[in-house]
């Protein structure tokens, strides 16, 4: 007979759970915006993190995110839910209730490990744009946004990521969210290389004129 979990341990369970669900939500929000971009428009579930970090992350768990691809590119979207708290936001940095959460960073993060494995999966640059979005009813007041990362709600998340134009074919854009959807882009990079990824302007990103929000 299994024994039963002390009062703690019950809490701590429950919390989880409540987080959990209120991550899907969160989620799922952000995901129901990019229903509008159309059959162009590709969504991955990714793993986020490495294996080996699992094991030293100490957040609060209250980021998701996801791989959105698209004629503007790719882009690495973090998700964070803020609630009905206020958040204010001046360049590299985040409040949210009085702490400061590596939200920038960790998105930062987020898209240098996509384009990293990407790269290696295809044999060919994939550049990988960062996307911190917002899910909460909260206000946010913003007084600068942060350099190389991209800002939105999730109201305004479908227009942020088409706002970059047109980066790559179509095609390109649906070969590569076969890649990013293979478990072994993300563990052993097993793709084989291909010539034929289509990009509209070498040495550019999505991010180059893409326009601010939030």
């Amino acid at each position: 007979m299994a024994a039963r979990p002390s009062p703690l341990e019950w809490a701590r369970r429950r919390r989880a759970e409540r987080g959990a669900r209120r991550l899907e939500a969160a989620g799922a929000r952000a995901l129901g915006q990019l229903g509008h971009l159309g059959p162009a428009w590709h969504v991955v579930d990714w793993p986020r993190v490495d294996p080996a970090d699992v094991l030293l992350d100490e957040s609060d768990d209250n980021r998701a995110g996801f791989l959105a691809i698209g004629p503007s590119g790719l882009f690495a979207v973090t998700i964070a839910d803020h609630g009905r708290a206020r958040v204010l936001v001046a360049g590299d940095v985040v409040q949210i209730n009085g702490k400061r959460p590596p939200y920038v960073t960790e998105a930062r993060r987020d898209a240098r490990r996509a384009s990293k494995a990407l790269t290696s999966a295809v044999g060919h640059p994939i550049p990988v744009t960062p996307v911190l979005t917002f899910v909460g009813s909260g206000v946010i007041s913003v007084y600068g946004l942060p350099k190389d990362c991209l800002m939105a709600t999730h109201r305004e998340l479908d227009r942020l990521l088409v706002a970059g134009g047109n980066r790559i074919s179509p095609a390109t854009a649906e070969k590569l969210s076969r890649v990013a959807q293979h478990p072994s882009t993300w563990t052993t990079g097993g793709h084989q290389p291909a010539a034929d990824y289509r990009w509209y302007e070498d040495g550019r990103t999505a991010a180059d004129k893409a326009a601010t929000h939030r």
